[in-house]
C-alpha cells in the first residue's frame, strides 16, 4: 500500500519546508501548464516573509510522490505572488513564460501560422519552432503586443496543440502526439467518476466553421451530419477553404464517437499527463472498455492526500 506522502519543492535557490497545498494543471487545451503553491500566511503567529526571498521569474521545480519515491510534476517559473485571506499563493507557469517579451509591430499578408510564429520567436529571443500544423490567415497583425499574446491568440483560434519544451515551441494538430500511456480500472484505481457513456448515434454532431474574406463574403465549411448538435466556429480574417475544412474535421473527431466523455479522479500513481492515452476498464461492463486521449490532468496535493482529475477527449 502507498501511504506516506512525499514532496520536494524549490523556488529559486530556496527549498520549501512547509506547504498548505499544490495544484498543477497540465492541458493540451491551454497554452501553458500551470501550478499554484499555497503557503500559510504565518507560522507560530509570525507572518511568513517570502517576498524578500523569491521574485517573479525565479525557477520552480515540484516533485511529488509516496514514500520518498518522487516524480517531477512541474518545472517552470514564478509568474506572480499573491496574498489572499491569510495565505500566500505562488502562481507558476511553464517555459512559455519566456515568451512574455515585446515584439515589433508588423502586418502579415496571407501568412501561415508558421510564418507568424517564426517571427515572434525570433523577436523574443533564441527560440526554435517545430510546426506541422497547416492554417492560413488572410492577414495577421502584431501591434503593441508580446510573443506570448500572439502565440496564445493562435492557439485559441486554431485549436492547435501548442506547447514549449525548453527553447523549442511545438505546434501540432490535436491528438497527433501521444506522450505516454496509463491504465485505469473502476475496480482498482478510479476513486470517483464523472464519466458518461454514449453511443455515436446519440452524439450526432455537425461542425460549421465560418470564415470571412476581405470583401466580407462568408466562406463556410462543414463536417458531420445534421439532426443533432450543431457547433459553429467563426473565424474573421480567414478565408482559406482548406484551413476551414481542416478545422471542421478536427473538431468533429472530438465529438462523434461511441464511448466515455467527462473526467475521473485517481491517485498520484499511475503517473498520467495531458497527451497520454489511457485505457479505462470495468469488469462489470467490459463492453464499455476503451482507450482515450487525455486532454487535461489537474493534480492536487495537500496533507489530505494526492489525487489526479483526468479529463478525457475522444476515443482512440
Amino acid at each position: 500500500m502507498l501511504h506516506n506522502l512525499s514532496w520536494h519543492i524549490t523556488l529559486g535557490t530556496w527549498q520549501l519546508l512547509m506547504i498548505d497545498s499544490v495544484e498543477i494543471t497540465r492541458s493540451v487545451e491551454q497554452l501553458s501548464d500551470t501550478a499554484t503553491i499555497t503557503l500559510p500566511g504565518s507560522v507560530f503567529n509570525k507572518a511568513l516573509e517570502i517576498e524578500s526571498k523569491i521574485k517573479r521569474g525565479d525557477t520552480v521545480k515540484i516533485m511529488l510522490g509516496y514514500n520518498e519515491v518522487l516524480v517531477k510534476e512541474f518545472e517552470g517559473f514564478i509568474e506572480a505572488i499573491e496574498t489572499n485571506d491569510g495565505s500566500i499563493s505562488i502562481k507558476c507557469e511553464d517555459a512559455i513564460y519566456n515568451l512574455r517579451k515585446p515584439v515589433g509591430n508588423i502586418e502579415f499578408t496571407n501568412p501561415d501560422v508558421a510564418d507568424v510564429l517564426a517571427y515572434v520567436l525570433k523577436q523574443a529571443g533564441d527560440f526554435a519552432l517545430v510546426c506541422d500544423y497547416q492554417f492560413k490567415y488572410d492577414k495577421f497583425t502584431c501591434i503593441n503586443t508580446t510573443a506570448y499574446k500572439v502565440v496564445k491568440q493562435i492557439q485559441e483560434e486554431t485549436k492547435a496543440n501548442i506547447y514549449m519544451k525548453g527553447d523549442v515551441l511545438h505546434v501540432h494538430p490535436q491528438y497527433k502526439e501521444i506522450f505516454g500511456e496509463a491504465a485505469y480500472s473502476f475496480q482498482q484505481n478510479i476513486e470517483s467518476s464523472e464519466l458518461e457513456y454514449r453511443n455515436a448515434e446519440d452524439r450526432k454532431t455537425e461542425v460549421v466553421v465560418e470564415g470571412k474574406s476581405k470583401d466580407g463574403k462568408v466562406i463556410r465549411e462543414t463536417a458531420g451530419e445534421k439532426g443533432g448538435d450543431t457547433i459553429t466556429i467563426k473565424m474573421d480574417g480567414v478565408s482559406d477553404p482548406a484551413s476551414l475544412k481542416s478545422m471542421a474535421g478536427e473538431q468533429l473527431k472530438t465529438k462523434s464517437y461511441t464511448g466515455y466523455s467527462g473526467s475521473f479522479t485517481g491517485w498520484l500513481v499511475p503517473w498520467c499527463d495531458a497527451g497520454y492515452k489511457v485505457s479505462i476498464t470495468d469488469r462489470d461492463y467490459e463492453i464499455k472498455d476503451g482507450t482515450y486521449y487525455v486532454l487535461e490532468v489537474v493534480t492536487t496535493f495537500s496533507k489530505s492526500g494526492g489525487v489526479r482529475e483526468v479529463k478525457i477527449g475522444m476515443k482512440l
